[in-house]
């Protein structure tokens, strides 16, 4: 493999990790480590008009998510498209939604499909803007 292609497979899995840490920060309904993998500025769209704008506002939302409807539940986000710009961005499409408490399979009515765009810092990628759609 070519220099070019050990740093695209590098930061291929290092984009794909953001995605791990954030479910394993929802089954740990953990706020602040979901939170922290967004960048200050990032932006959510979520279905129903859903807008959240900077890190602190999603983990508020987040923290009142898993202290209430989301408590005990698990994500999925399973990366279909990792398409690296240049070395520094990254756009992901997921197959991504919830699994409540004692449910083992993805239901149908949360599935969605999300798209995420990351960008590398000091600290390692970040979300920069996130989007989910009914799929």
């Amino acid at each position: 493999m070519t220099d070019t292609g050990t740093i695209h497979a590098r930061d291929d899995r290092a984009v794909r990790e953001v995605l791990h840490a954030l479910g394993a920060a929802w089954a740990a309904n953990d706020a602040d480590a979901f939170a922290d993998r967004y960048t200050d500025d990032a932006t959510v769209v979520l279905p129903g008009g859903v807008f959240h704008q900077g890190r602190e506002e999603v983990r508020r939302y987040m923290a009142a998510a898993f202290a209430g409807p989301l408590k005990g539940s698990t994500s999925v986000n399973e990366p279909e498209h990792v398409r690296l710009l240049g070395d520094r961005a990254a756009v992901v499409v997921s197959r991504s939604g919830f699994r409540l408490p004692g449910e083992e399979t993805l239901s149908a009515d949360r599935l969605r499909r999300a798209t995420w765009v990351l960008s590398r810092h000091d600290a390692g990628w970040r979300v920069e803007a996130y989007h989910n759609c009914p799929a």
